[in-house]
């Protein structure tokens, strides 16, 4: 009869024929899923075998069961070291391989005699054997294994980077590699102790090992277990139970008609209300927390993601929600979601959210490239775990290669009639866990939904554009219409002025031709007059002022003339000017002009010239006719009252330039008025006594040398008017 001690054995059996048939009928026909194959036969022997031996009576068929066994147990331990070598990818070790089945292969030989197991002893468990005098080598061999394996595990753990495989690592170290240590204190009772085998134990670390292959698929077996199965499998326990309750109380209460009893549906009330219904609530959340840790409500997210499609149509801000949906809800590391750009030959990002959170619009990805043509084709959830079992074909490969340059673990792809409009990058589980078929489900849907929405925020924001462009181009024409009558306005004044300037051009000419002819005869009078008072009799002279005055006299008639070519050469648009002028001449000899106008006002004249000024090229008499006409109007401004002129010249190295100023007390000239002051026949004087056309000449002439004429900002009352001439040369110093 069959001891409660038999129980752990045949637990720790039947997960080993549990993951036997698991690794048979679901896995792939891999090298670890071969070594761990063998390593589960084996395994399977061995417990078999202490299973048996707890429960025979005879001491010879223990002894003659357990050396059968052992002569393939022994090779456990190469097995072991084989599988975690392949499993952590080490190529670098073979030879502790090699040199450990070659110890187990010497050491198989002496498994039927008693140099390895001596004899059966009987414990309080049941037999179990006593090692002979070889077998310290078969427990040290053991004993180095498994420290080995606990070793390179934890090594594995500390240098891996991915979530993902940390967490399998993990629960291999938990479930399998402590497994291997368990068995390694079966060496106690082997030693002659009565210790209960700890290795007997080990279904607790292989049902954590279970959980492993159901929750991270530690095998690459494609098993990933749905919350609704469980639920399932958990009512279905629970109703066994309740089944097992009443066919229990019926043999307890059998002599009682307890069913046809009025306590009989009381009791089965609170047994359904205050023992199962809680019990099965306490059980899921137990599954939920060992199983899906930070679940989600998959309705409550799929409710939000639609009412966002519904009320937001800024492109921008869908994709930032949905971007914070998916991070938020599936707790990944990293979520970026690419759209097609506007040219339509690739994709790029558009937000992003996690570890990968490189600025919108720097990350692109060819349309031609081999993960977007799989995810074309696919038009499903491309997951880079089921990938990897097809590494061998080119074009997964390459599809692997995009997805590990994104960092992805699975790319969502967005369709919209039937077309790739984006889509989006998931990273690894912050809690290290595989994506679970209820994530896919969601992730599906939530893709589909913003591919709908995405589109039709799109949609709207290029007929924002549309409305934008089309107020733009009116605002453009509205604005082109007013230039146009703008430039019509200031044509019309072009063309009144120019006719204007014509008719004053006829009139300078004529009044020009019409004054040459006093202005010659006057001059040819005075030099005569000047020629016979030169001759005069020596002994009585005339008055030397008065020879003075007529010369002066014809000076002032050759600059009169002089004038009047010029307003021939104005009216004429050409004049010829060569002579080199001094600045400071040309404002003296203006005010000795202008002194009988002077003489009679209250005025100070300042003058600040600057010795040795450079000279300029130009007409002495153009320049002194801008000179007077600038003072002229500085003595009108101020006309009775007391004030000063002040008259200064300079030179600017800098530019190469010299300047006049002239700058009165008077009046000033006030802002609106400054704009104009240059047009002709603008004057602000009474009509009479100005034609409005002083300042203009005075202006064309300083054009036409080169320089500029300009009204300066007082800083006190009064203007300043100021000429900026070439020089010829620097002064000499």
């Amino acid at each position: 009869m069959m001891t409660p001690y038999s129980i752990p054995p045949l637990l720790t059996l039947c997960c080993l024929l549990g993951f036997a048939g698991l690794t048979v009928f679901r896995g792939r026909r891999t090298k670890v899923n071969t070594l761990f194959l063998l390593i589960c036969i084996l395994g399977s022997f061995l417990y078999a075998d202490i299973f048996i031996v707890f429960n025979v009576k005879s001491p010879e068929t223990a002894l003659r069961i357990s050396r059968i066994d052992h002569f393939f147990i022994i090779y456990l331990f190469p097995l072991y070291i084989h599988f975690f070598h392949t499993y952590l990818k080490i190529s670098n070790r073979k030879w502790i391989v090699r040199l450990a089945y070659a110890y187990a292969f010497i050491l198989m030989w002496f498994t039927p005699t008693s140099l390895y197991i001596e004899s059966m002893e009987k414990h309080f468990f049941g037999f179990f054997a006593k090692g002979g005098k070889l077998y310290p080598f078969f427990g040290m061999a053991g004993l180095f294994v498994t420290i080995y394996a606990l070793v390179i595990l934890y090594q594995a753990i500390q240098n891996e980077s991915s979530s993902i495989h940390k967490n399998r690592l993990k629960y291999i170290l938990a479930g399998f590699g402590v497994t291997g240590l368990m068995n390694g204190l079966n060496v106690f009772p082997i030693l002659g102790y009565s210790v209960y085998p700890p290795g007997n134990l080990s279904f607790i670390p292989f049902i954590i090992f279970a959980v492993g292959i159901y929750k991270h698929d530690l095998l690459d077996m494609g098993i990933l277990i749905k919350k609704s199965l469980i639920y399932s499998l958990l009512t279905a326990l629970l109703t066994g139970l309740y089944a097992f309750i009443i066919t229990v109380a019926s043999k307890v209460f059998g002599d009682f008609n307890f069913s046809e009893s009025i306590y009989f549906p009381i009791f089965f009330f609170f047994l359904i209300a205050f023992v199962f219904g809680p019990l099965k609530t306490s059980v899921q959340d137990f599954v939920d927390q060992i199983f899906y840790k930070g679940k989600y409500d998959y309705q409550k997210t799929i409710k939000n993601v639609s009412q966002m499609i519904v009320s937001v149509l800024d492109l921008d801000e869908i994709v930032k929600r949905l971007t914070e949906t998916v991070a938020d809800t599936i707790r990944v590391n990293n979520c970026t979601l690419f759209l097609c750009n506007p040219t339509g030959l690739g994709f790029v990002n558009f937000s992003a959210r996690g570890k990968d959170n490189y600025p919108r619009h720097s990350k692109t990805v060819d349309k031609k490239t081999a993960l977007i043509n799989f995810m074309e084709k696919q038009r499903h959830p491309i997951i880079k775990k089921n990938l990897l079992q097809r590494v061998t074909d080119t074009e997964i490969q390459d599809v692997l290669a995009g997805m590990e340059q994104l960092h992805a673990e699975i790319a969502l792809p967005m369709i919209f009639k039937e077309q790739l409009k984006g889509f989006i990058i998931l990273g690894e589980k912050l809690s290290g866990d595989l994506f679970s078929p209820e994530d896919l489900d969601l992730l599906e849907t939530l893709s589909s939904q913003s591919a709908l929405a995405i589109e039709n925020a799109r949609s709207y924001q290029h007929i924002e554009d549309l409305n934008r462009n089309l107020e733009k181009k009116v605002a453009q024409r509205t604005r082109a219409l007013k230039e146009t009558l703008i430039e019509k306005e200031r044509t019309q004044e072009m063309l009144i002025r120019s006719e204007s300037l014509a008719a004053l051009g006829q009139l300078v000419a004529g009044v020009a031709h019409e004054l040459n002819n006093p202005l010659a005869s006057v001059t040819s009078l005075i030099q005569t007059a000047i020629e016979d008072l030169e001759q005069w009799d020596k002994e009585i002279p005339p008055d030397e002022n008065l020879i003075d005055d007529l010369k002066f006299a014809d000076g002032e008639l050759a600059r009169a003339k002089s004038i009047v070519a010029s307003l021939l050469g104005l009216s004429r648009q050409t004049q010829t000017y060569s002579e080199t002028v001094d600045l400071n001449l040309v404002i003296q000899d203006a005010l000795r002009v202008l002194y009988n106008q002077s003489k009679h006002h209250n005025i100070d004249f300042v003058e600040n010239y600057v010795p040795n000024l450079p000279d300029v090229q130009g007409n002495f008499a153009n320049l002194g006719q801008v000179a007077v006409n600038i003072i002229k109007n500085a003595i009108q401004a101020i006309a009775d009252e007391k004030g000063t002129i002040i008259l200064t010249t300079r030179y600017d190295k800098d530019t190469g330039q010299v300047f006049f100023s002239c700058k009165d007390t008077g009046p000033g000239i006030p802002e609106l008025l400054r704009q104009d002051i240059f047009k002709p026949f603008f004057t602000t004087k009474d009509v009479g006594f100005g034609t409005g056309l002083g300042l203009y000449i005075c202006h064309e002439i300083i054009e036409k040398h080169g320089g500029t004429l300009t009204l300066e900002s007082a800083t006190e009352q009064g203007a300043q008017f100021e000429v900026r001439l070439p020089a010829l040369h620097p002064p000499f110093t």
